[in-house]
């Protein structure tokens, strides 16, 4: 479906953003990885992708809190491909604290990372999209989008900021072949969930697989997590031509946790 397109995934050597790589690759997109990890276990990564799904992966460094390395990670794709069609907004981070002890330097790198990054990618991104009147612009945003959750101040407000965000750029947009849409996932198990299962543990001394219990029955009434493989999939219908016309959209994939 997607073969001679070319997609940048943000955070896609692990977690979610890993999980949109590989549902990519397999549908023939070429892909530009970005993300934390050590070196040889990107490589690893790569061509391990490369092989399993024979298409074009590569990696860019690019630090998600300069915006002049976003820009040339956009411009490696560009160069490395030949065309940059499909870009999956997902880099993130998280910090837990009450609104009075939320330290300065930990607001400004969860909006930087989670909301600006997205920004300056769709701002690098949207010239050689509308030369060819073709992209998908998809940002993951999260439940957290669309309510809130106490002591999550940054992130909330990243969140929502991204599911705003992605309407702006979909009414801009709205009369050319580019579609800007949110996924906002509920509780997904990747590293960020894991690190708060365990501060739960931990802080409560109890099982992790209580903790897991205990973080899933606040929020999402499904009582299980959301796979990064659902997301790919996900990810893989935005860029479909049955999605052409979702444009500006905020789609829950949280087990309930939205609809209460």
């Amino acid at each position: 479906m997607l073969h001679g397109k070319n997609a940048i995934v943000t955070g896609s050597t692990s977690g979610i953003g890993l999980g949109i790589a590989r549902a990519l690759a397999a549908q023939g997109a070429g892909i530009l990885l970005n993300g934390f990890g050590e070196a040889a276990a990107i490589e690893a990564l790569r061509l391990d992708l490369t092989r399993e799904f024979s298409v074009p992966v590569d990696y860019h460094p690019a630090d998600m809190q300069q915006p002049e390395q976003i820009a040339a990670m956009v411009a490696h794709a560009e160069s490395r491909f030949g065309s940059l069609d499909i870009l999956v907004n997902n880099a993130g981070i998280q910090h837990v604290a009450p609104i009075e002890t939320f330290r300065g330097e930990r607001w400004e790198a969860v909006i930087a990372i989670n909301l600006s990054s997205a920004f300056y990618a769709i701002q690098a991104a949207l010239t050689g999209m509308r030369a060819r009147n073709w992209g998908r612009i998809i940002n993951i945003a999260s439940a957290h989008g669309l309510v809130a959750s106490a002591h999550k101040s940054a992130y909330v407000a990243a969140k929502h900021g991204i599911v705003g965000l992605s309407k702006v750029v979909a009414l801009e947009t709205a009369e050319t072949g580019i579609t800007c849409n949110a996924i906002c996932p509920g509780w997904v198990l990747t590293p960020l969930v894991q690190k708060q299962i365990d501060a739960i543990a931990a802080r409560e001394n109890i099982p992790e697989a209580q903790a897991r219990r205990r973080l899933l029955a606040e929020k999402q009434p499904s009582g299980e997590f959301v796979t990064p493989e659902q997301l790919g999939q996900v990810a893989v219908f935005l860029c479909s031509e049955a999605a052409s016309q979702m444009r500006g959209a905020a789609l829950p994939v949280d087990g309930g946790w939205t609809a209460q």
